[in-house]
């Protein structure tokens, strides 16, 4: 499998900071941009919290927990990882009261606000989250590391955008969560020697070998020149949503110049949707699975674990800043659409890997 460490740089060209990310707790801090607010009626409560060395899954347990209810009826726009501090929304069913989630008392956890809405908060309602990171124990003095990540930041920030990467945490701290999808995808069981992962840990080694494959197809994108090119066959996404294939790369590439639309790889899947046969976009993603032994059809057999999906090779970053907040430290901003890794854009900042990987179950789930 393709580590996280040999993907190539967007910015190679460009000197990077060095240094370390979460070196303590509040180094890292993420704020959801909720899709929408809640409304004030409904049966219906969005807590919204602030939850420090805890995963969005434990805090959904303990506060179900304090307020009498199934966690499995609590709902989250997306999860994030217990080595951060993070603001979002968790919805609580009724017979919940806002009250009742205001006296709740969960470590690691505060309940910050509590509004009635008509129904439960779904994953992916969600417009995308923002970062303030800060980055320690710095390969330069602060005032040239933070400009070194403002000429960095302000590049990834151009269109076509920064790449796409799958982060680390959805390989797992060990990096074997797409190994082990690979094999469930043969049949063979779970790589790590256990006959029967439960349907939720299947799901994640699963999705981790296909984001495996989408970031060899971003990779070889990116290293024969053609990351910022619209090619025949390409599924093209709108910036706010919406897939169509090019039909004149010609006639679409100034749109992609200028920030309108991006370029889609393949989350592979039966029913993902593919470039037409004969094009070159078809032929390469086709390389892809040729490579690995595989065809599309051999993920059927997973079912609802493995539909497919398509997904955009480039992201769109704002409010991107840098200023150092400390002899030894900057402090970086940053806004990402929904789905995108903060840690892909920093390891461009960094030019090394960022340390602190969550445990393996946190890891596949994680969305930063």
């Amino acid at each position: 499998m393709n580590a996280i460490s040999r993907l190539p740089y967007l910015t190679a060209d460009l000197p990077g900071t060095g240094g370390a990310l979460r070196v303590e707790l509040g180094d890292f801090r993420v704020e959801e941009l909720p899709a929408y607010q809640p409304t004030g009626e409904g049966e219906h409560v969005f807590a919204w919290i602030e939850k420090s060395g805890v995963n969005t899954i434990a805090a959904a347990r303990e506060l179900a927990r304090a307020v009498g209810v199934s966690e499995r009826d609590v709902g989250s726009a997306g999860l994030k990882d217990r080595a951060a501090v993070a603001l979002q929304y968790l919805s609580f069913p009724p017979p919940v009261s806002p009250a009742a989630l205001l006296e709740a008392r969960v470590p690691g956890v505060r309940v910050l606000s509590a509004t009635p809405h008509p129904h439960k908060l779904r994953t992916g309602h969600l417009r995308g989250n923002r970062f303030a990171l800060i980055l320690r124990r710095l390969a330069v003095p602060a005032d040239q590391a933070a400009a070194r990540a403002r000429a960095v930041l302000e590049r990834l920030a151009a269109p076509p955008g920064s790449p796409n990467w799958f982060g680390e945490q959805r390989f797992g701290a060990a990096g074997d969560n797409a190994s082990a999808g690979r094999a469930l995808l043969d049949g063979a069981g779970d790589a790590r020697g256990r006959r029967g992962p439960a349907p939720r840990e299947r799901r994640l080694l699963i999705s981790a070998y296909q984001a495996d494959l989408f970031n060899r197809y971003l990779r070889r994108r990116i290293e024969d020149g053609t990351y910022a090119r619209v090619l025949s066959g390409d599924l093209l996404s709108l910036r706010r949503g919406g897939l169509f294939p090019t039909t004149d790369p010609a006639a679409d590439q100034p749109r992609l110049d200028a920030g309108e639309l991006a370029v889609t790889g393949p989350m592979f899947g039966h029913k993902m949707r593919a470039p037409v046969d004969d094009s070159e976009a078809a032929a390469r993603e086709r390389a892809v699975l040729d490579e690995e032994g595989i065809a599309v059809a051999d993920f059927r057999r997973l079912g609802k674990l493995a539909p497919g999906t398509r997904r955009p090779l480039s992201i769109a970053l704002e409010e991107v800043a840098a200023e150092p907040c400390g002899e030894d430290a900057i402090l970086i901003r940053l806004a990402l659409p929904s789905g995108a890794y903060a840690t892909s854009v920093m390891r461009e900042v960094m030019k090394a890997e960022p340390a602190g990987a969550a445990s393996t179950h946190e890891a596949a789930t994680a969305v930063d």
